[in-house]
């Protein structure tokens, strides 16, 4: 392979390296001693890396300064408040020079998309306040534009800008430890008295059932003997009529009545008064 073959190859790779990874804050930084609190607040917190990540961003930089004032606060509330000061979108001071006067521009900054944001926390607003002179407000209703655009530090047309403000931009409630996303839910131990109320009337429900079933069997079972017995007692003597000592039915032989015999009795006197006359006829 010849020396030029070898240079484009070279050549092909920087600009391929360059495209993957278009600018490094931390480099950046370190040229300038002003601002080596906030290079290290970028570190501390990881979003050097974050902002390495972007292919467009602008850097509204403190300087040693106007930076004193995180010192102290824990790196979760440095974080918020820093990435309120990255723009996801390519600003240079020419660029904000042609802001109008009577126009304020909402920019979105790397805290909007960290989903920790609420009420406009993520937003910062920006104007021309006079001839050449731009502010920087948070976007939360009722603030004010606190910050002022110093100066431009480098630009990398258009991936970074780094401008340095004059102090940081206040957001109301930024300090406050954000809320959860979504909510906690109950433990499952407090859901335990509400299962145990649905199973104990079960075995209460069934108990009652089986303790009448028997009760309304028994009545009818103590009913039944009586209800059978008149109706024995009252056929009996229809099916199976007595009978006499010679084997036949009482109810084919009459028993004699007493009207019966008085007048067999009647009748046999009167024969013999009858034989006694004829005797006496014949003397």
């Amino acid at each position: 392979m010849d020396s030029r073959a070898i240079s484009a190859a070279l050549i092909l790779s920087f600009l391929l390296f360059s495209a993957a990874s278009a600018f490094n804050i931390t480099n950046l930084l370190s040229q300038f001693p002003d601002f080596s609190n906030l290079n290290d607040f970028l570190t501390q917190t990881n979003l050097a890396g974050e902002i390495n990540s972007r292919k467009t961003i602008t850097i509204l930089a403190l300087d040693n300064s106007a930076v004193s004032g995180l010192s102290g606060k824990p790196l979760d509330v440095v974080r918020r408040i820093l990435s309120v000061h990255v723009i996801l979108d390519y600003y240079d001071a020419q660029k904000l020079a042609k802001l109008s006067t009577d126009n304020t521009t909402v920019l979105t900054t790397l805290f909007q998309a960290s989903g920790a944001a609420r009420n406009q926390q993520g937003f910062i607003k920006v104007t021309q306040i006079s001839h050449g002179e731009i502010a920087f407000g948070s976007a939360v209703r009722g603030t004010q534009f606190d910050s002022r655009l110093v100066k431009s530090v480098v630009a990398q047309p258009y991936n970074i800008c780094v401008l340095q403000i004059s102090s940081p931009i206040q957001v109301p409630g930024i300090d406050a430890k954000p809320p959860r996303s979504s909510p906690t839910p109950p433990p499952p131990s407090s859901f335990s008295p509400v299962g145990s109320p649905k199973k104990a009337p079960a075995p209460s429900a069934k108990t009652p059932s089986k303790a009448r079933a028997p009760s309304a069997k028994t009545p009818s079972k103590a009913r039944a003997p009586p209800a059978k017995k008149p109706k024995v007692v009252d056929d009996s003597p229809a099916r199976s009529p007595p009978k006499s000592a010679d084997g036949e039915d009482d109810a084919a032989a009459p028993a004699p009545s007493d009207e019966s015999g008085a007048s067999r009795g009647s009748f046999i006197g009167a024969a013999a008064v009858m034989a006694v006359i004829s005797v006496f006829l014949a003397l």
